[in-house]
């Protein structure tokens, strides 16, 4: 596509995200410039993750830790725990991370450019270029699933994701505009979210639908084409409710590596890959000595990767003061910044214990 018509087709979405911007607790409104530490707060946790679901987590972050140096400031185990149910915990770990990294060395300022802001924990270059571009208005070429998709169609690209990313960023990269950088990233993305949608596109709203090649061949449905997915291995796991005397449950915290890194969890084996865990195997897994039985039903979890069943064994031990962990009486554990799976334990349990 030509120079001209590429200026063509940004003005023309710019002119349509002016009228049609959504309205985001993140976006500078009125003028004013975007505050990075928002942009960054919220680009991190929209990875992998919709904007309906973030927005209540971004304004509780807010509302807790007003500034980066705020953040910086507070226990990793609290950070964690404001994160539960966000899932990808690595995220909220990293976060930590360039937060304590940007208020010690940088003195709470965030770098301007891509390059310097890839060499923050957990910035990789989607994430540093739509900072360059929405907070400083660098021109940037921001790519997510919602741009893959409207270039694939924009341009009719039959070739299938995941291995046709480079082309589709290539397209992009002809149309991003030298001026207004970061409004013309944001547009791309809410016209891709509200119009260019993965079923049933509202085409006739598009401010780019005379040129949309998609459109005019009658293949919008069909773009982005994609590679079938491998289907999900499932693991298997044993979960142990462990209740003293006066109904506390015990509770541990997981590795600071590894999935769910650093977050409190039912203790439980290992997840393996092969078959589900009878209790004398898993007996050698417990907390500590006890009397155990097992509680009927599954408790089941999809993580990115793979399937969970985790079944569970109650029991109480004979020395409570043995068990390394955490006691948290009942009414507390809601409190406890728990990941979703364990949630899911701790009702099973309730219920069937």
């Amino acid at each position: 596509m030509d120079s001209v018509a590429a200026e063509r087709l940004a003005l023309s979405l710019l002119a349509w995200y002016d009228r049609h911007a959504r309205a985001l607790p993140w976006r500078a409104v009125g003028g004013r410039r975007p505050d990075p530490y928002h942009v960054w707060l919220s680009e991190v946790m929209l990875q992998q993750t919709t904007v309906a679901a973030v927005i209540p987590y971004f304004r509780d972050f807010l509302g807790r830790w007003p500034t980066v140096t705020a953040l910086a400031a507070a226990a990793q185990e609290d950070v964690l725990a404001a994160w539960a149910g966000l899932g990808y915990y690595a995220r909220a770990r990293n976060l930590h991370k360039c937060a304590q990294l940007v208020a010690e060395w940088r003195g709470g300022r965030f770098p301007e450019d891509e390059a310097g802001l890839r060499g923050l924990p957990g910035v990789g270059d989607y994430t540093a270029a739509a900072i360059a571009a929405i907070a400083y208005d660098r021109p940037a070429v921001v790519v997510d699933g919602n741009v893959e998709r409207v270039m694939a169609r924009l341009f009719a690209v039959a070739e299938p994701l995941p291995a046709v990313k480079p082309r589709l960023k290539e397209l992009a990269a002809g149309l991003s505009p030298e001026r207004r950088a970061g409004d013309y990233a944001q547009a791309v993305m809410d016209l891709g979210a509200t119009l260019c949608t993965p079923r049933k596109p509202a085409c006739g709203l598009c401010p780019w639908r005379a040129d949309c090649r998609a459109l005019a061949l009658g293949l919008t449905e069909d773009l982005p084409a994609r590679m079938r997915k491998a289907a999900r291995p499932t693991r298997y796991g044993l979960a142990f409710w462990t209740v003293r005397s006066d109904g506390a449950v015990l509770l541990r915290r997981r590795p600071e590596k590894g999935l769910l890194g650093g977050m409190l969890e039912v203790p439980s084996t290992c997840w393996r890959d092969d078959v589900p865990w009878s209790m004398d195997e898993a007996l050698a897994g417990a907390p500590a000595p006890g009397k155990w039985r097992p509680l009927p039903g599954v408790v089941g979890h999809t993580f990115t990767h793979f399937h969970l069943n985790l079944t569970i064994a109650a029991g109480r031990l004979a020395k409570p003061e043995s068990a390394p962990g955490l006691w948290c009486p009942p009414e507390r554990l809601a409190e406890q910044g728990l990941p979703t799976v364990m949630r899911k334990v701790i009702r099973h349990a309730l219920a069937k214990a």
